[in-house]
């Protein structure tokens, strides 16, 4: 009801606004000046700064060679954008050194704004899917320049990444986005051998050897990042390979059963008044939970500290591939049952209802609706000019296959034969090498809740220990940020909840999705502050 509340006094402010004609403009600024200052003073008595806007220094590039130039972006001609991005660069590199190679990954590479504080390190973001453009989180999530869903062009982002750090997008495996060439790879360990062989020729093309390398992206790149990072340590070589930490948003990282179908029901009953079952509906879905044994499962493992592993799967098997009785698929049975009330119901984020709005990324984003209007931004001619694209169609998600091996009783994705990182010791590695792992997921995301993702990793041993031995119990801060300019807005205060052992920190973005840099761009930005040490931690309260 509070809501409620809310959305009327807005409505009636409006009217209100509304109502004076012609001096409505004048009103509407006071209303929101008025927001500014009752947010300033709010942070002034807890003693939080509002922080200044970034400033671009004026510099020679370290970036631009012989080598580099052909890549140079015009950051003030982009199409449709009527603000200068700044520096970037962007094309295609082949994945090895080959005289003959035809496989090549697509990037966009943004150079931090502030080199004082950011030289020598580059970080990599990756999409998930599999098979999504990180070029689309570029436009979509974390980039300089934004368009997100119901807008029409890009606008400029106050929390883009380059604010922080050298950092580039990249559309892999071969098959996604922009990324040209046949797939050919069967597991993640030849994705990671892809990716390394890219990486060294664009350390190469920048002259970055020596860089300190961050990982970070979402989704499926809970598989890509640890089994790339494990290809960086197993190599041994920081001229192109010094892994110094990684920062992972709602990842997929285990077994489907224990992260996925286990807890759905919890979440269901947590957020019953959003899903909006009848009982009748929700006591079938609990008996069902119940005959399944999911609720029993949580219950016994779901604990902090929690009892020594291995656990079994659910279902008294191995975990890796176990995949229980159809009548079990229980997270599947919800969606069905839920989109006959929401039909726009998206289980990145419940809070959607219909209409779904158009999206310059085009259709199969958010749903399969796509209605007439401006052409997907990346599938511009101009665009593609611009970016030294090439002239194929952009999908935010490929309707490639981008693996090409036999199914296994093991494997989520068709054609991937890998095993989930978390349960193979891949994910203790990268923690054990760098004490510095990150790794969230958004409140609001339903296709991998929260606990699902915990229970996951107290089944996992870094560092010696077993677990958490305590829930995400600190509190995650976000400051305050002038939010009266054109660009991306974020939720300020306590924003969520994070727990750090052994190197290895876990948080819970409470208003965030699936896509936490899109929902919540302050926790997103906050985390890579941490993840790149220029905080102590997610509940510091010092400034951007």
């Amino acid at each position: 009801m509070r809501l409620v509340g809310s959305l009327l006094t807005l409505a009636t402010l409006w009217l209100l606004v509304a109502g004076e004609g012609s001096s409505a403009a004048a009103r509407l600024q006071k209303l929101r000046q008025q927001r500014e200052d009752r947010l300033r003073e709010h942070f002034k008595r807890h003693q939080v700064q509002t922080p200044s806007a970034p400033v671009l220094e004026k510099r020679a590039s370290p970036f631009l060679n012989s080598k580099s130039e052909q890549f140079e972006v015009n950051g003030s001609a982009l199409p449709d954008v009527d603000f200068d991005v700044g520096e970037s660069y962007a094309g295609l590199l082949p994945i090895s050194d080959h005289p003959d190679e035809t496989r090549q990954l697509y990037f966009w590479f943004f150079p931090s704004i502030n080199q004082t504080v950011s030289q020598n390190e580059i970080t990599i973001w990756l999409q998930g899917g599999p098979g999504s453009a990180s070029t689309g989180g570029l436009l979509l999530e974390n980039g300089p320049l934004l368009s997100q869903p119901g807008t029409v062009k890009p606008y400029p982002n106050a929390f883009s990444w380059n604010n922080l750090t050298n950092i580039v997008w990249v559309d892999q495996p071969v098959g996604t986005g922009f990324s040209v060439g046949t797939p050919n790879v069967t597991n993640d360990y030849q994705v990671a051998d892809q990716f390394m062989g890219f990486f060294k020729n664009f350390i190469d093309t920048f002259a970055m050897q020596g860089y300190k390398v961050y990982l970070t992206g979402e989704s499926f790149a809970g598989y890509y990042i640890p089994y790339i990072a494990n290809g960086f340590i197993e190599a041994n070589d920081t001229e192109y390979f010094n892994f110094k930490g990684a920062a992972i948003n709602d990842p997929i990282i285990g077994n489907t059963v224990i992260q996925f179908q286990s807890v759905a029901m919890q979440y269901v009953n947590t957020w019953a008044n959003v899903f909006g079952f009848t009982p009748a509906v929700l006591a079938s879905l609990n008996a069902q939970n119940e005959k399944c044994g999911y609720a029993d499962y949580v219950n016994k493992y779901l604990t902090f500290p929690p009892p020594p592993a291995p656990f079994p799967g659910p279902f008294g098997n191995k975990a890796f591939g176990e995949t229980g009785p159809n009548d079990c698929n229980i997270q599947d049975d919800i969606l069905n049952a839920v989109s006959l009330l929401n039909p726009c119901f998206n289980e990145d984020h419940i809070f959607d209802t219909c209409p779904i709005p158009y999206t310059l990324l085009g259709a199969g984003f958010l749903a399969d609706f796509n209605p007439s209007g401006p052409a997907v931004w990346y599938n511009r001619p101009d665009v593609k000019a611009a970016l030294h694209a090439p002239n194929i169609t952009w999908e935010f998600i490929t309707s490639n296959n981008i693996y090409v091996g036999p199914n296994t009783t093991f494997e989520l994705q068709d054609g991937d034969d890998s095993f989930p990182p978390a349960q193979i010791g891949i994910v203790s590695r990268m923690i054990e090498a760098t004490n510095n792992i990150i790794v969230g997921v958004g409140g609001l995301d339903f296709q991998l809740p929260a606990n699902g993702t915990l229970l996951v990793f107290q089944n996992m041993t870094w560092n010696g220990g077993q677990g958490f031995s305590a829930f995400p119990n600190e509190t995650l801060f976000v400051p305050n940020y002038p939010q009266g300019v054109d660009g991306q807005l974020t939720g300020v205060g306590d924003m969520g909840t994070w727990t750090s052992e052994r190197g290895f920190t876990f948080y819970i973005s409470h208003w965030a999705g699936h896509e936490d840099p899109w929902y919540t761009p302050g926790v997103a930005y906050r985390v890579v502050q941490t993840m790149l040490g220029r905080i102590p931690n997610l509940s510091d309260k010092g400034d951007f």
